[in-house]
């Protein structure tokens, strides 16, 4: 894994108090996790390219 801070969750393990958020905060948080989804997707994308050039690398 790099060292990027991007690459950390930035969600922890903590549960959310969804009865104590406004409905602007509800959507706000739904953009975060949306963004969180797609950093997540870039890093699938990277470590998806970087096994097939080691796989084919390795290959007879």
């Amino acid at each position: 894994m790099t060292s990027n801070d991007d690459d950390k969750p930035i969600f922890g393990n903590s549960p959310v108090n969804f009865d104590s958020m406004s409905i602007t905060d509800l959507y706000e948080y739904i953009a975060s996790l949306n963004e969180e989804i797609e950093k997540t997707r870039k890093i699938i994308t990277k470590k998806e390219a970087a096994q097939k050039a080691a796989s084919g690398f390795f290959k007879n």
